[in-house]
């Protein structure tokens, strides 16, 4: 049998156990029934007036200018973006890193994003990526290029404030980029959706 104290203590710690589950699960329904929908990425314009490649070591020479749009369709829910880090592509090789400045988004709210990859950086093309490259380079447009946006944020609805959480990448993939030469490029740019898993969901934890 337990001594009386020592009940005492059992039943502190049993109760104080059923108020967090009880709270977690309340926080598990109500964020189910809120059931908010993934934030909207959109690259609107795109374009290159620096894209050189110079073989002998392997350095690619970038000027690449990204717009795009971001858009809570939310009636309730408040996105609060404390890190913004985009990082563009060219044939699955990483070439240009920048931060963006973090802003919050109210409901049913688009925000106008710009991203400016301005650089040099070493990347290895094979063989037949080279030979794309150069057909892309002739043609003045590039069709290989992707940026992704990796973000740290915050999420409110009513009061209640989720603690800071990363969401899925948001990849934006295979974008045809045209390229500037004299103030003209080959061909406009097509709006293109990006991708990612849900977007209220923290990409850390489900990796464990």
């Amino acid at each position: 049998m337990c001594f009386r104290p020592r009940c005492s203590f059992c039943y502190i710690f049993f109760t104080l156990y059923t108020l967090i589950f009880m709270f977690m699960l309340s926080l598990i329904l109500f964020w189910i029934i809120i059931s908010p929908s993934s934030v909207k990425f959109h690259v609107t314009d795109a374009s290159l007036t620096q894209f050189n490649l110079t073989t002998n070591n392997n350095t690619l020479y970038y000027n690449f200018k990204v717009n795009v749009t971001v858009r809570n369709p939310n009636n309730n829910i408040v996105v609060y973006y404390r890190k913004i880090t985009a990082i563009a592509w060219y044939k699955d090789n990483a070439f240009g890193w920048v931060s963006l400045t973090p802003f919050d988004q109210g409901h049913k709210n688009t925000t106008f994003l710009q991203a400016m990859f301005v650089g040099q950086s070493v990347i290895k093309l094979k063989a037949k990526q080279l030979g794309e490259y150069k057909e892309e380079t002739n043609a003045g447009i590039h069709k290989d290029l992707a940026v992704d946006f990796d973000l740290n944020i915050r999420a409110k609805y009513a009061r209640f404030k989720s603690s800071r959480f990363n969401p899925p990448i948001v990849q934006c993939r295979r974008l045809r980029v045209p390229l500037i030469s004299n103030g003209k490029s080959a061909s406009p740019f097509a709006v293109t959706r990006c991708s990612s898993a849900y977007f209220f969901s923290d990409r850390d934890a489900e990796a464990s």
